[in-house]
């Protein structure tokens, strides 16, 4: 199953094509790496899934609600000096659903409260953001996610500037969601963290798409950069946009 499909996407920016004749399907409860070099198009096609880029031609047909969609930017975009603590940003999950302005729930501080524990952070629950460690701050970011209940997530290199004790709990969480049924699209540089989290790949290169899986991508590496599994990937170029 799948409720993420590109059907022939044409994409642009500025009035200059950025990716075109892109097809294929992002498989429910399933991790689609999106992998590219800079300037090859990803932040435009997760600007298109979201709603946010409207396509020039194609379509992106997406049957999750709005309000269960969920994008966590890279966190040089969070505005640390906005007075906000962990809990605050983590109940601020339920406004897509809940609404801004009204007030919460004891079921809202409850569900706050456990997925804090979960997170390990329920001792920062009244830090500001601009407190944390990059660490911390990212688990307080997925911690909103979870909050949200988000089925559609895309997350732009979640792992950047973090420790290790925090990759290993977000991998453990991102794989819970997956096996719960969410649909998940993740940017990655890492090739060890694809070959740990993901079970697709989409590559974007020259305008174009290439769908594979992270064994066929891990092979195609081990000969560009033998036994170096923590360099960055390297991009083969993509033909044509392939099939899911």
């Amino acid at each position: 199953m799948s409720r993420l499909q590109l059907h022939d996407l044409q994409l642009a920016r500025g009035g200059q094509t950025i990716l075109e004749h892109l097809d294929g399907r992002f498989q429910d409860g399933a991790i689609t790496a999106l992998i590219g070099a800079n300037g090859a198009g990803k932040s435009t096609l997760i600007a298109a899934i979201m709603g946010m880029l409207a396509p020039v031609a194609g379509r992106v047909a997406c049957q999750v609600p709005k309000e269960r969609r969920a994008w966590l930017p890279q966190q040089l975009a969070l505005d640390l000096g906005f007075p906000m603590s962990v809990e605050e940003l983590i109940m601020t999950g339920t406004w897509p659903s809940h609404g801004a302005l009204k007030g919460y729930g004891a079921d809202h501080y409850r569900r706050g409260r456990e997925i804090m524990a979960r997170l390990g952070i329920s001792d920062l629950a009244h830090r500001q953001l601009g407190e944390l460690s990059g660490g911390q701050r990212q688990r307080a970011l997925i911690g909103r996610t979870l909050m949200q209940e988000a089925e559609l997530l895309l997350l732009d290199e979640p792992f950047a500037n973090v420790d290790i004790e925090t990759v290993d709990v977000l991998m453990e969480v991102l794989r819970d969601m997956a096996r719960d049924g969410a649909t998940i699209i993740v940017v990655l540089h890492d090739l060890e963290q694809l070959s740990r989290l993901t079970d697709d790949v989409l590559l974007l290169a020259g305008g174009h798409g290439r769908w594979s899986s992270p064994e066929a991508l891990l092979d195609h590496q081990a000969g560009v950069v033998p036994r170096a599994p923590r360099l960055p990937l390297s991009f083969p170029e993509a033909p044509h946009a392939g099939t899911a």
